[in-house]
């Protein structure tokens, strides 16, 4: 395997004017082209720990290497040339008066010619299918294509790295899926994913590997397949996990073996189980 893209090591995080450790001996390795869900419930340190992935946070104790340049000696804004975070509420990141405006500021903000900014703006516009929307005020769009536009504004900036936080909560059913569609494409023109959510059903259609977090610590780290069917340990960050494994847990009872994930996978087995 390649050398990590983010290495963190030892990783504590005590919040200003604060007792409370947040994120307490953190040890974790990111490697390019991952697609990494992180999961566990409020106040366990999942956004706590991302915003320290991208500079926004600097370790109270240990440290986190972002291509091999260190957080808390790094300017932000070198960090976050390699690590994008896309906020959960769009209203917290739109601030232009146009969506071209809006995607073009980040590049523009780094000092490149207008051209390689144009090129750049139309690419990630393009990306997230929000060509013809260039001159739209961005609160004049759904809250589905608001969403997308943070996701653009973002991507333009060409970060290796691209952090999603909560990207499905206030989506409809076709929203959640255009987003999760978009994260498997991402992830193949060669960004690295790493999604912060409590959507267990996203975490099971999308994310490759999956991080549990409780507590500031980390409970479990791998294939998602393996963390999502643990349901013991899950129980003790109070995390349920998808309602096909669920189904599939108690079925176990009855003598039905289902191995699942996700609907389509659970129909796939039932179908052959009913042929025997």
């Amino acid at each position: 395997m390649s050398d990590p893209i983010i290495k963190v090591e030892d990783l504590w995080y005590q919040y200003p004017d604060s007792d409370f450790w947040a994120l307490r001996g953190i040890n974790l390795e990111v490697h390019r082209g991952e697609l990494i869900a992180l999961i566990g419930q409020n106040g366990g340190g999942k956004s706590t720990l991302a915003k320290n992935l991208n500079g926004l946070y600097k370790p109270t104790k240990g440290r986190v290497l972002v291509e091999g340049l260190d957080t808390r000696t790094t300017p932000t804004q070198e960090i976050v040339k390699r690590v994008g975070y896309v906020f959960q509420n769009p209203s917290h990141q739109i601030f232009e008066s146009k969506v071209w405006d809006e995607v073009a500021y980040g590049p523009q903000n780094f000092g490149l010619p207008e051209d390689e900014v144009k090129e750049r703006v139309e690419w990630a516009l393009s990306l997230v299918g929000l060509q013809g929307f260039e001159d739209t005020h961005p609160y004049d769009l759904d809250y589905g294509k608001m969403k997308l536009l943070t996701v653009a504004s973002v991507l333009a900036m060409k970060p290796d790295v691209l952090v999603l936080d909560e990207p499905t909560t206030g989506q409809d059913h076709k929203g959640r899926w255009i987003l999760a569609d978009l994260s498997k494409k991402l992830n193949k023109e060669g960004f690295t994913i790493i999604t912060i959510t409590h959507d267990m059903r996203y975490v099971a259609e999308v994310a490759e590997r999956t991080i549990l977090i409780a507590n500031g610590q980390i409970l479990m780290d791998g294939p998602t397949r393996k963390v999502l069917t643990d349901i013991e340990t899950l129980k003790k960050a109070a995390i349920k996990p998808p309602q096909v494994v669920q189904l599939a847990y108690a079925l176990r009872d009855k003598g039905v073996e289902i191995d699942a994930l996700t609907v389509r996978e659970a129909l796939q087995q039932f179908a052959k189980y009913l042929k025997k």
